[in-house]
This record gives structure tokens, sequence and C-alpha cells, in this order.
């Protein structure tokens, strides 16, 4: 892929993957090609045991401006176009392993999405937020709606779906649809070293609460979770690191499901 074609790219280092999206020409809009691609991505990377953190940013100085209209054209577009983006929102969501959104410029629409998607959201000031169906005449989709609602409670998702005006990156923090707000010079710093704390931290606390908070899981899961939580190391090397005062070497992993 050359510098100007549309897509994602993915590094990876020291156990923290990041996906950039890239369209440079149309302030990283995702294409369906783009949305399409990126839940086998996620697959890939959920499957890795070298990754235990992942970073959602956009390319340069802009996040996403959503999805690339270009591509509503043309009967079923639009319907095309928002199957491939709720998957890929879904897919994102339903990652095992810590997301972490790092935000600079336009977080809009389709990339509002995106960002909501993940766990957490770390933005540089000066960031622009909007969730814009009502200016295309949209339903935006139920899984989206109530993801957003749960993050910034119903008056605050409301104000978005119903006016699609963009929020600066004080009231995006003031609703909780941001959770960090930085310098824009300090926010790779800033995100490099709290995807280090969350390497540091066990896996299986963390796997367990994005699921937990998710939705209270059916009593199966709650089974499965409680022999993962005896069987796992992971506890008594916590309680001894901490008597021992050194940093945990936790154990568990996705896979030991």
């Amino acid at each position: 892929m050359s510098p100007s074609d549309p897509g994602l790219l993915v590094s990876a280092a020291d156990g923290t993957a990041t996906v950039t999206i890239s369209n440079p020409a149309r302030r990283n809009a995702m294409t369906v090609d783009m949305w399409r691609s990126l839940p086998g991505l996620l697959e890939g990377l959920a499957a890795d045991p070298e990754v235990r953190v992942l970073v959602l940013t956009g390319a340069g100085d802009t996040f996403c401006a959503g999805a690339d209209i270009t591509d509503f054209a043309g009967p079923g577009g639009v319907r095309d176009a928002q199957e491939a983006a709720i998957a890929a929102e879904d897919a994102l969501a339903a990652f095992p392993k810590p997301t972490l959104a790092a935000v600079r410029g336009f977080c809009v629409g389709g990339g509002c999405q995106l960002a909501v998607a993940c766990d957490l959201r770390f933005t540089a000031e000066g960031a622009r937020f909007g969730v814009t169906p009502a200016r295309l005449g949209i339903v935006y989709p139920a899984s989206s709606t109530r993801r957003l609602a749960d993050l910034t409670g119903p008056a605050a998702a409301k104000y978005l779906l119903f006016s699609a005006e963009l929020i600066d990156h004080e009231r995006a923090l003031r609703t909780g649809l941001v959770d960090e707000v930085l310098a824009a010079d300090a926010l790779d710093k800033r995100v490099r070293e709290f995807a280090g704390v969350l390497r540091s931290r066990s896996q299986l606390t963390q796997a367990a609460a994005k699921e937990f908070t998710a939705g209270i899981p059916d009593p199966a899961r709650l089974a499965h979770w409680a022999g993962q939580a005896r069987h796992s190391g992971d506890p008594a090397e916590g309680a001894a690191a901490f008597l021992e005062r050194r940093e945990p070497r936790f154990t568990w992993t996705p896979t030991a499901d």
C-alpha cells in the first residue's frame, strides 16, 4: 500500500499493537474496504500472544472524519457501508484485550463510533467530536446508540445524535466521551506510558472486567471466570509480589480459555 492509498496500517512494539487509520485525501475517512478489513485484522491481533494492548489512532493530525461518503453512491451503498461499519465496530468492542483510542483533530461519525467502541479514549487538546447521522438522514445503529448512551448518558447521547453538532475536547471530557485530555505534544508519550501500565497488569482481571462491564454474563460465563480465577496463578503471584515489594509477573493469557 502506498502512503496515499486508503487503508489500515499495523505496527507492533513491546506488546502494544497500533492500528492507524490512513486515508489522508479524505481526513482518514473509512472506506467500505477499510471497514471490511478491520474484523479480520483484529482477529489476527487477538490471537497473537505477544499483543497485550491495542491502540487505535489516525494518521497525521486527524483521527477519522467518518465514513467515506463516496461509498454511499449507488443502490445499496448506504446499507452496505453501514453493515460493514457495524461489523467493524462490534469486532473492536469485542476485542479481548484492552483497547485505547488516541485521538487528534476530527473524530466524527464513523470515527466516533470506533473511538466509542474502544475501552478508553485519550485525546489531544483541540480535538473535535461529533455523531452526525442526522445530517444525512441515516438511522444510527441500535448497538452504536446504546454504546454511546452507556458511555455519556442518555442526555449527552441525544444531544450529539439529534443535533449532529461538533463538540470540543472540554465538553467531551465532561460528558465522559473521553477519559484524558493531553497537550498535543504529550499525547503519544502518555499513550505509550499508559499502554505499558496496562501490559503490566493481570490479563485475567482485564478480560473478566471487560466482559462484566459489557453486561451481566450468563451463569455459564460466571462459572467460567470463577474457574479461571481458581486455576490461574495470577492471584497468588499478585499477593506474593505485593508482600515482596516487587512487580508481579502474571502468566494468564486469553488463550487459556
